[in-house]
């Protein structure tokens, strides 16, 4: 049985039911800033299983540890740089993952078998209340069924895990829907692992350059040190296929891609940026980048529901947000992209 709770402010009574299970090593999914978490006792090595059976995720795919306060950081990590107190300083709470050693106290299970943890603090009351009413530190990856889309919404954590996990808090649609920004800290100079929440030249603007992963493009990789580098992610039942250039020239491709498809008896669906598509399904993401990372995972849940065969994307400029967006649409893809001149 799965216990949902609806809160969108932190209540002392219900929080503690939520605290108490993951004191018992129980999963319990709850809001983030970013995308929803399905959490667990992050010191805890059998309820941190638990999260990696429920999901259907690979073992080498680390997660990232959810706290509460600067100074727990420390516990979870040796050799911290300045950087880690700057960058905090200045966007914690919020989507921002360092990349640090990790301490021996730390599970090789919550690390993907690695000498490196990974570590934020969401800018969300419910969240940060349950790390402190639980007193743990929560491993918390998206909670959908590793490969799809993530929530946005406790909707979709109902969608993949009702009846399978302890407990869902329902705090509401999350604000930015895209997950956190991932920094590697353990190199010089930093490097992106993942975009995702705050842009990284909001980073480059505090610390100076950071390198961007080549992961972060497409390419292929060993060792993921974070979240999203290795494995497909974020992929609805439908094909999907990003279409990028001009926008005269993708909305012209689109038109063409749609009836050539529906010729062959498909059905297709697309995700826009502001135009209308004459499709068996249409979501419009939204002009601005906020916009458009707010909406794209509910938008390939919702395409998923129409029940097409093909999904058609707009593609966005790789810049400021647009960079996690068209880094989630292109995995979604398989990398499958149409580039227009």
């Amino acid at each position: 049985m799965t216990i949902v709770i609806n809160m969108r402010e932190p209540d002392e009574r219900k929080m503690r039911i939520a605290a108490n299970l993951i004191r018992e090593g129980k999963l319990v999914a709850f809001p983030t800033e970013t995308v929803y978490g399905l959490g667990a006792d992050a010191l805890n090595e059998n309820a941190v299983r638990r999260i990696f059976q429920a999901k259907g995720r690979p073992p080498d795919n680390p997660l990232i540890i959810h706290i509460a306060d600067f100074e727990q950081l420390y516990r979870l990590a040796r050799d911290v740089p300045k950087e880690a107190r700057i960058l905090a300083e200045k966007f914690w709470p919020g989507p921002l993952t360092f990349v640090l050693p990790k301490r021996e106290d730390v599970p090789y299970v919550t690390t993907g078998g690695l000498d490196t943890v990974a570590v934020r603090m969401p800018a969300n009351e419910i969240a940060l209340s349950l790390i402190r009413m639980s007193g743990r530190p929560i491993a918390a990856p998206s909670a959908n069924i590793s490969g799809k889309p993530s929530p946005t919404s406790a909707e979709h954590v109902a969608d993949d895990f009702y009846g399978r996990i302890e407990c869902i808090i329902n705090g509401g649609e999350t604000e930015i829907g895209v997950e956190s920004t991932v920094l590697d800290l353990t190199s010089r100079p930093p490097v992106l692992l993942r975009p995702g929440g705050l842009p990284v030249e909001e980073i480059e603007k505090v610390i100076g350059k950071v390198e961007i992963h080549p992961a972060v493009k497409g390419y292929a990789v060993d060792t993921a040190k974070a979240p999203g580098m290795k494995y497909r992610h974020y992929a609805p039942n439908a094909r999907v296929i990003v279409v990028e250039g001009r926008e005269n020239r993708v909305h012209e491709k689109i038109i063409e891609l749609i009836d050539e498809y529906r010729r062959k008896g498909l059905r297709v669906g697309v995700m826009a940026t502001g135009r209308f598509y004459d499709a068996d399904a249409w979501v419009d993401l939204g002009r601005s980048e906020e916009e458009v990372a707010r909406n794209l995972f509910k938008a390939l849940r919702e395409l998923d529901k129409e029940n097409v065969d093909v999904i058609l994307a707009e593609g966005i400029e790789e810049r400021g947000l647009g960079l996690a967006v068209m880094n989630r649409l292109k995995k979604a893809a398989g990398y499958k992209t149409i580039m227009l001149k």
